[in-house]
């Protein structure tokens, strides 16, 4: 019994970094998500490229590789991030860059007459996916974006591999 008292605070420790890990994470992917999701329906070809670029980059490549580039190879070009930061960091851009797609299927999923009703009320662009076309879509986007918070949960586990003592490697 005295063996489980003497782990509790490493394993409290460990959750707390997985917490944190999550948490910021999922503000960063969040944050992404949308910008990228929205320039990848944008009507500028230069900012749809980008977004493509930007997709392929961190969808095509695995998670594990991504934070070693972001850990180990960037401070090589004098970029460093302390592991925390590497990880939110990696963590973030790749649920984000899954998150894109989220957005942009929903905003596309948005009936066609919801953008003829805002243009025929005369809204700018900003306006029509502000106060008509997002409202309608962030419904739609709830139940993935869960989705998406489970798998960043199960992607902080990887996270030990730099050096972050989260939960999986505490225990």
């Amino acid at each position: 019994m005295n063996e489980v008292f003497y782990f509790y605070p490493i394993v409290i420790k460990g959750t707390i970094t997985t917490i944190e890990l999550t948490v910021l994470g999922a503000i960063l992917a969040l944050v992404i998500s949308f910008i990228v999701g929205i320039a990848r329906i944008s009507s500028f070809k230069l900012i749809r490229v980008v977004a493509i670029i930007y997709l392929e980059f961190f969808r095509g490549s695995s998670a594990l590789v991504q934070m070693f580039f972001i850990y180990f190879v960037l401070p090589m070009w004098g970029i460093y991030f302390d592991a925390l930061t590497a990880g939110v960091i990696a963590c973030g851009c790749n649920v984000g860059a899954y998150g894109s797609e989220v957005v942009r299927g929903a905003i596309l999923a948005v009936d066609k007459d919801q953008h003829e009703a805002s243009k025929a009320l005369n809204y700018s662009s900003y306006k029509k996916y502000r106060y008509v076309i997002i409202p309608q879509a962030i419904p739609i986007m709830i139940p993935t974006f869960g989705n998406l918070l489970i798998e960043l949960l199960k992607l902080t586990a990887v996270a030990s591999l730099i050096t972050i003592s989260d939960l999986t490697f505490m225990a």
